[in-house]
This record gives structure tokens, C-alpha cells and sequence, in this order.
């Protein structure tokens, strides 16, 4: 049973380590004026936040599969994984395309990234805020 316990206590913490990399890009998106700083910082915080939510997808595949617990709120989780994964991808698809001469592209791309974040801040709060109620 202790090994369960260290599958959920990992599953929660690469939640929170998940969230603080969200905020922490959307506060960079907030901060940084320039934008080649504010691509470089996205670039190297892209791949942590992949891996973060790997390893919430991971262990809580472990955690339903050891419970024998599939219910509504277990497909929900995986499919928010799946589209947080996915919005995110295509975010950082249009940023590594902009120039540093583009700054048109570079204005547009502000909102954009803004408003992406928000969802994704936005899916995780509707996840947890379900996942209490079922």
C-alpha cells in the first residue's frame, strides 16, 4: 500500500510543479518586454512542462490502474492531459516560427499566448474543482 501512497503524493506534487510552470510562463508573458528573452525562456520551460505533465499522465494512469478505479473523472483527467498537451504544442509552434524582425507577429503573439494560459490554467481548476465533486 506504501507504494501507492508514493504514486499519489508524486501524482500531486507534479500537479503543483505543473501549475507553477504555467504561472511562471504567464507571468514571463506578463514581464518580459523583449521578445527573443521571452522566446528563450519559453523554449527552455517547454520541455519541463511536457515532462511535468508525462509524469501526471504516468502516475495517474498508475493510481487508476492499482485502485481498479475507471470512472468519469479518471476520463476527464485524460483528456485534459491530452488536450493541455496539445494546445501547448500548438503554441509553441506559432512562437517558433516568429523572427525577431517580425513584430507584428511578435504583438500578436502576446495575446495569443496569454489567452492559451488561461485556458490551460482554467482546464486545471475545472479538473480539480470536478474531480472534488465525483
Amino acid at each position: 500500500m506504501e507504494i501507492m501512497q508514493e504514486a499519489v503524493t508524486t501524482h500531486v506534487y507534479a500537479i503543483y510543479f505543473f501549475l507553477i510552470i504555467i504561472l511562471f510562463n504567464f507571468y514571463s508573458l506578463v514581464t518580459v518586454k523583449n521578445f527573443v528573452k521571452l522566446g528563450k525562456r519559453l523554449k527552455i520551460m517547454t520541455p519541463l512542462y511536457h515532462l511535468s505533465n508525462a509524469v501526471i499522465m504516468y502516475t495517474g494512469a498508475i493510481v487508476s490502474a492499482y485502485a481498479h478505479h475507471f470512472s468519469f473523472t479518471v476520463i476527464l483527467m485524460i483528456a485534459a492531459s491530452i488536450f493541455l498537451l496539445v494546445i501547448e504544442i500548438k503554441r509553441y509552434k506559432k512562437m517558433r516560427v516568429i523572427k525577431s524582425t517580425d513584430t507584428k507577429l511578435q504583438e500578436e503573439f502576446i495575446p495569443y499566448a496569454k489567452k492559451i494560459y488561461t485556458i490551460e490554467l482554467s482546464v486545471l481548476v475545472a479538473v480539480y474543482i470536478i474531480s472534488k465533486v465525483f
